[in-house]
């Protein structure tokens, strides 16, 4: 009971909070599922994932301001995945063994937790953290743009320098400048004007804006203006936020789907798993790392207990039908800019994906994937300012040095593919210890 009591101790700032990084979350789970699986009828194994990792997760991680959800560092492990497991070709069959692999995974975590493994995440020095940090700003930022003018071919979230299509993060928005929709660079203008001012002193101070978040009043007024606009104007279909609509509890609960146990005996099985349990977990340790460094209290968070929850979260993913969690770092940062202070927001989070998606589906088909954009470069911005590469500038050349490279890897392939070069190339050509510094923000 009084873990409980403690967990609302800060709703005032958790609740709020919980709200804004529903909007970033929703979105991404979606994209990320769409992508991952490569069939619409399975979209909504993103929002599982998302429900799961807020509030399974959210509940057991020791992490304050961490959270979790489908990510895009396991795009592609999930898709060759299903199409490795497919039996006959058949891409659903694919998807319920990987289930099953996902459960698999999610025990390798659990286990890899008791056995402590989770100190791996202290080994990953400060400065590359740091650059890791700054490069998702930016990657948000440039990855952000061709939803804000209307461009909305790649999907929501991705990380990565290349795409699917062949094409990459520049030409992605060269095309976006060239197909661009009034409507949408109208919708994208107006809500980063109003989140900037709604974060002055000013408006802070005022009553509403203390119980409802910016990014709430933001969403509804992008909604309004997308329905004043006349038809040339108007966004709609992949403009828009595409949430499965249940016509009744039916179909709602065809929606999960449970592992072919069957599959047991097939070996690729724990391939995938062992890959998924690899990646997720250096992935969530990663983010742990960047979470605490982002917290205002610098609270320090245990690696094996948030791969016990990490595993915890994955074995009931797979169980009723979601993609593989992790802890992310865009939802998290976004968490720690909208003034949270515990995990009550994460778990907030969670539950407006559930209630949302039974309730009004219909309703959040509404928003503008423009005004959603907007919210995200403001978290990029956050991550990636000036102020940063200013303080690691004046830390000297020993830091500033693996930050910048940190910053230029992950920029030009991706998260773990950045990391890992920059890792390596730390431990190979310098004897340094590993310090935890304090990030300026």
């Amino acid at each position: 009971m009084s873990r409980i009591k403690n967990l609302f101790k800060n709703y005032k700032s958790d609740i709020p909070a919980g709200i804004v990084v529903y909007f970033v979350a929703l979105p991404l789970c979606l994209a990320i599922a769409q992508v991952s699986t490569g069939q619409p009828e399975l979209i909504f194994s993103g929002i599982i994932a998302g429900i799961i990792g807020g509030i399974i997760v959210g509940f057991l991680s020791g992490s304050a301001l961490g959270v979790s959800g489908p990510a895009a560092g396991l795009v592609v492990i999930v898709f060759d995945g299903i199409n490795e497991l497919s039996v006959d070709g058949d891409p659903f069959s694919g998807f319920r063994i990987l289930l099953l692999a996902i459960v698999f995974a999610g025990f390798i975590q659990l286990i890899a937790g008791f056995l402590k493994a989770g100190v791996i995440g202290h080994y990953f020095p400060s400065s590359v953290i740091k650059g890791m940090l700054a490069a998702i700003g930016i990657t948000i930022i440039l990855k952000e743009l061709p939803h804000a003018l209307g461009y909305d071919k790649d999907f929501m979230g991705d990380e990565a320098f290349m795409q699917l299509d062949g094409q990459n993060t520049f030409t992605e928005i060269y095309y976006a400048v060239i197909y661009n929709s009034p409507g949408a660079i109208l919708i994208s203008i107006v809500s980063l004007i109003l989140l900037i001012v709604l974060e002055r002193p000013l408006f802070k101070k005022m009553t509403i804006f203390k119980y409802v978040p910016g990014a709430l009043f933001v969403v509804i007024i992008g909604v309004l203006i997308n329905l004043s606009l006349g038809s040339s104007w108007q966004l709609s279909g992949e403009h828009l936020v595409q949430l499965p609509v249940a016509q009744n509890l039916g179909d709602f609960l065809s929606f999960f789907r449970t592992p072919d146990f069957s599959a047991w005996q097939n070996p690729l099985v724990y391939k995938v798993a062992i890959t998924i349990a690899i990646i997720a977990s250096i992935e969530t340790l990663l983010c742990l790392e960047a979470a605490d460094k982002l917290d205002p209290q610098k609270r320090i968070s245990s690696g094996n207990r948030e791969l016990k929850a990490q595993g915890v979260g994955n074995i009931i993913s797979g169980l009723i039908g979601g993609i593989p969690v992790t802890q992310v770092i865009v939802r998290s940062s976004a968490n720690v800019n909208s003034g949270a202070k515990s995990n009550l927001s994460t778990i907030v989070h969670g539950f407006v994906l559930l209630l949302s998606a039974i309730f009004i589906p219909k309703f959040i088909n509404y928003i503008p994937l423009a005004c959603l954009a907007a919210i995200l470069v403001l978290v990029g911005y956050k991550l990636a300012k000036v102020s940063l590469f200013k303080s690691m500038y004046q830390l000297g050349w020993d830091q500033f040095i693996p930050f910048t490279v940190t910053v230029i890897a992950i920029m030009a392939t991706d998260l773990l593919k950045g990391i890992a070069k920059e890792w390596y190339s730390h431990f190979i050509t310098s004897s340094a210890p590993v310090t935890r510094m304090p990030i300026v923000l």
